[in-house]
């Protein structure tokens, strides 16, 4: 197995008051249409977790499951949302219309990701909760998904579960890449490893391809802000690009599709957000987008006093 960071290449250079400051290495594949590479830095096989990344692939096992939800219910199934009213609205809806309530929710108790919903949700007199927590929405698809299939609710997050189970097998399937490892997220779910090359293969799928593949990134393409939320990059990118299919993942990966089927895929080693946006930027422009529709939304400026004094840049481009 490959050692992502021995592997690794300078993707993105943090540059303040015109010297470079830092540099983050990690991995980035960017696929065309018809499944070639038109970029690979590092190592586009390396085997990863695609973290949050993989949320719309898990959607797409539980529809097959027999989930039946469309629009922003399924987006949010796919989000890591800032727990914001609208998000958390959805995710009790989606309880309710199983039978369920959030004392239902196993996922790890949090805050709210945004800073003014977490305020004003500490300021209503709440603690961290299952439903803040940035993955309730696809908890609540879970849970929704084994009522549909007649599955026991308890132990849902367990490995063996039919749920999980099935959930392992459209892993391999869409990324075409065998599952050779699992572990346990940072929410409680399972997590299982791909590819990177896989992770961009199947987000291809999401956002051109058909079926309950197509209906995931139809709905997440739709509904870019239940996908994330106010402000949230992710959001801003499928926002500023037609049928964008996008998803961000802990540890540095960044997972996106385009209409035409070219995708893209991206690991940045040390495991920092920060360079993601100018990265995901950079390659989608790769992929054939108008760099003036993502280079606003990559924009990341590196402050001094509050102001900016330089910016985190791609070390590639089109």
């Amino acid at each position: 197995m490959t050692d992502i960071g021995t592997a690794a290449v300078p993707l993105a250079r943090v540059l303040r008051g015109g010297l470079v400051e830092s540099v983050h290495s990690g991995h980035v594949v960017v696929l065309a249409p018809d499944g070639s590479e038109r970029l690979v830095l590092g190592d586009a096989d390396a085997t990863i977790w695609a973290r949050s990344s993989l949320k719309p692939l898990q959607a797409v096992a539980m529809l097959r499951a027999g989930l039946d939800v469309d629009g922003a219910a399924l987006a949010l199934v796919c989000a890591s949302h800032n727990a914001e009213p609208g998000h958390l609205e959805v995710v009790r809806g989606l309880l309710a219309g199983a039978g369920l309530g959030v004392d239902d929710l196993r996922n790890t108790p949090d805050w709210p990701l945004d800073a003014d919903a977490a305020w004003q949700w500490r300021a209503d007199g709440h603690g961290t909760e299952p439903l803040t927590q940035n993955c309730s929405g696809k908890h609540a698809g879970m849970l929704a998904t084994c009522v549909a299939a007649g599955w026991p609710t308890d132990g849902y997050l367990d490995a063996d579960h039919p749920l999980q189970r099935a959930t392992r097998a459209v892993v391999a399937e869409l990324t075409g890449v065998p599952v050779e490892l699992a572990t346990v997220d940072g929410c409680g779910a399972p997590l299982f490893s791909t590819s990177l090359r896989g992770l961009a293969r199947a987000f291809g799928r999401l956002a051109a391809g058909d079926g309950l593949e197509r209906r995931v990134g139809d709905a997440m393409a739709a509904h870019p802000w239940h996908v994330a939320g106010t402000g949230r990059d992710a959001t801003r990118f499928m926002e500023a690009v037609p049928g964008l299919v996008a998803k961000d993942g802990a540890d540095g990966v960044y997972a996106a599709g385009l209409a035409d089927g070219g995708a893209v895929a991206v690991k940045v080693v040390d495991g920092s957000s920060r360079p993601r946006p100018a990265v995901l930027a950079a390659a989608l422009a790769v992929a054939g987008v108008d760099p003036a529709l993502v280079e606003p939304v990559g924009l990341t400026p590196v402050l001094g006093h509050g102001s900016p004094v330089g910016e985190v840049v791609a070390t590639f481009g089109a």
